[in-house]
């Protein structure tokens, strides 16, 4: 908060305060026992920062369709990749919030992708497959990863809920 003083230039020589608070984003101005209040531009707003998302599958009419999903819930698709080796590249390069990420991919397992990049604390991986979660045993939750989702049930709402 900032408080001003000036003196007005007129003969009764009065004194004009003017508080402005970035806080509340208003500008007052006291002059004797008149107030005005003006509102100022917004200079951020308390919107939260839409998470990042990179999507790895090799089909690429379900990385379109999860992209239209996510994108219309509010996410931000922020790359692409068909394979483990390019998902991993990027997941270094970019460095998302959300790493979506089949388990059977053709060149390495999503299992492999998600113990690789197990120096990137800060990314939550979400396995996605066909198959059923039962099929997998506890290996997603001994890789590391924060959930799975079965494609069928993949919706913007079922990944906020894993990524918390």
């Amino acid at each position: 908060m900032r408080l001003r003083e000036n003196l007005a230039p007129s003969s009764r020589r009065y004194k004009s305060f003017a508080i402005e608070c970035n806080v509340l984003r208003t500008y007052v101005r006291f002059e004797g026992t008149v107030r005005h209040t003006a509102r100022r531009p917004p200079i951020c707003e308390d919107r939260p920062v839409p998470a990042t998302v990179v999507i790895v599958d090799d089909h690429p009419s379900f990385r379109a369709s999860a992209r239209a999903m996510l994108e219309a819930s509010g996410f931000v698709v922020v790359g692409e990749a068909a394979d483990g080796s390019t998902a991993l590249a990027l997941l270094h390069r970019i460095r998302p919030d959300v790493l979506l990420l089949d388990v059977q991919l053709p060149d390495m397992s999503g299992f492999d992708v998600c113990v690789e990049c197990g120096d990137v604390d800060e990314t939550a991986v979400i396995f996605v497959s066909s198959r059923d979660e039962a099929d997998f045993g506890d290996l997603i939750e001994r890789c590391g990863a924060r959930g799975f989702i079965a494609k069928g049930e993949l919706s913007g709402a079922a990944v906020a809920a894993l990524v918390g």
